[in-house]
């Protein structure tokens, strides 16, 4: 059964029916590493699809992990609280979990993605994939390595109105599309500036931080603030342009990009304690097509209803798309609409999950079932790790392309920015001892 044929039958039943069966006499034991906010949006969404059984959790907040597992157990079918961790690699250490759900801090997932496949579980990972571009090349030869399915959290790829939406591309309903322009106008960038200060007692900060430099404790990062500062990201690029891009190279078939170019700053609001950018552009060069990616934490948006979205411009037609709607604008004949899909009486829980993205529930939910599809079958899912780290380094080398104040130009084969010393020794970042980067040849 090919994927679109196992989408449609899983939309013709209760979600999860269609992939139960292969679990029912052995459920998957899973562990979380990260109980924050989507990790746990992640697992309960799994719990939905699945008979799963949810044995360990993973979180240096005592407060938030001790939250987690009392929710667990109201949440799986057992209602036994799962054990629990504050070092994820005591965790790894019992060698006893099928899967492993990574919903931590950008900068720690390549360690603990590959760690998981190690220990002999398949992942499901949060996007970005990785910090820099060795440690997605890592992540990427680990679950090649140890056979693993690892799928990553780009959502859009399961999105019900935007499986339909790509489909008028792949039919060849806009014709030539030359122009494809991405942004993201919401106003999420911090503009708090707290002061630093002690660490509570319940938060282990020095695992919190890892690998990444050691910064003191402040409450803008911890809990939810940290894409607030390029420390432990990749700012709103790594954060919201990973998900347009992959949506965009999902839809038309995209590889990497030849030539990335990006320019930006802190132009309006300098007095934030944040360090990402407000304001950025970045062009990603495909040849004889352009994706450009625009975002402002300020102002308005251009058109209120896609202020996170994509514009596809061929030359029969325009297609926009984002996590709400999608809108197909042909020359001619009649223009399609479509709405975000909720599922609130089939899964009356999301009404009352604190903090739940209620219209990204149901994409999450056919994401874990393409998960456990290619689980079951042993193939590659739909947001396979090389999937994601495409995207996610591309946005990574718009970064870079900022920082050093030039275009790259790229080689997909050898992995590395054609002629350019001073970007490449940027494709790793130094990792604070005792932490060691990962590298292709050692994993």
């Amino acid at each position: 059964m090919d994927r679109r044929e196992f989408l449609k039958s899983a939309a013709a039943l209760p979600l999860g029916t269609a992939i139960a069966g292969h679990f029912v006499d052995n459920p998957p034991r899973v562990g979380l590493i990260g109980s924050g906010w989507y990790g746990k949006c992640d697992l309960f969404r799994l719990i939905q699809v699945a008979p799963i059984e949810v044995i360990s959790i993973c979180d240096v907040d005592k407060r938030m992990l001790a939250e987690a597992a009392d929710l667990i157990a109201t949440r799986q079918k057992s209602h036994k609280k799962p054990r629990t961790y504050g070092d994820y690699r005591q965790m790894l250490k019992e060698k006893d979990l099928d899967i492993v759900l990574v919903g931590t801090p950008d900068h720690w997932h390549a360690l603990q993605m590959i760690a998981a496949v190690e220990a002999g579980a398949d992942v499901y990972c949060q996007k970005p994939i990785s910090v820099d571009v060795i440690e997605g090349e890592a992540m990427l030869a680990a679950a090649r390595k140890n056979n693993k399915v690892v799928q990553i959290g780009t959502q859009r790829r399961s999105t019900p109105h935007l499986v339909e939406a790509r489909e008028i591309v792949r039919e060849g309903k806009l014709g030539k599309i030359g122009l494809v322009e991405t942004q993201c106008f919401y106003h999420m960038r911090a503009t708090a500036n707290p002061p630093d200060q002690l660490q509570p007692d319940y938060l282990d900060w020095e695992m919190w931080t890892g690998p990444a430099p050691l910064r003191p404790y402040n409450s803008l990062a911890h809990p939810r603030g940290w894409r607030a500062f390029m420390e432990y990201g990749n700012g709103i690029l790594g954060d919201m342009c990973v998900h347009m891009l992959d949506m965009v190279r999902w839809t038309m078939g995209l590889g990497w990009p030849q030539k990335i170019t990006s320019t930006g700053g802190i132009y309006v609001d300098k007095k934030s304690k944040a360090n990402i950018t407000d304001t950025q552009t970045a062009t990603f060069d495909y040849g004889d097509t352009q994706v450009i990616w625009q975002h402002r934490s300020w102002g308005d948006a251009d058109d209120p209803k896609y202020p996170w979205g994509a514009t596809l411009y061929g030359d029969k037609g325009t297609l926009k798309m984002s996590v709400m709607s999608y809108d197909f604008i042909p020359n001619r004949g009649q223009p399609i609409h479509k709405d975000v899909t909720y599922e609130l009486e089939q899964y009356p829980e999301d009404k009352t999950e604190k903090d739940l993205e209620q219209h990204v529930a149901p994409a999450i939910r056919h994401h874990m079932q393409d998960f456990l599809h290619a689980i079951a079958t042993r193939g590659k899912p739909v947001a396979d790790i090389e999937e994601g780290h495409i995207s996610t380094a591309s946005c990574i080398l718009a970064n870079m392309s900022m920082k050093l104040g030039r275009s790259l130009t790229w080689d997909a084969e050898n992995r590395r920015v054609v002629k350019d010393d001073e970007a490449n020794r940027l494709l790793r970042r130094p990792y604070r001892k005792p932490w060691a980067h990962p590298e292709v040849g050692r994993v």
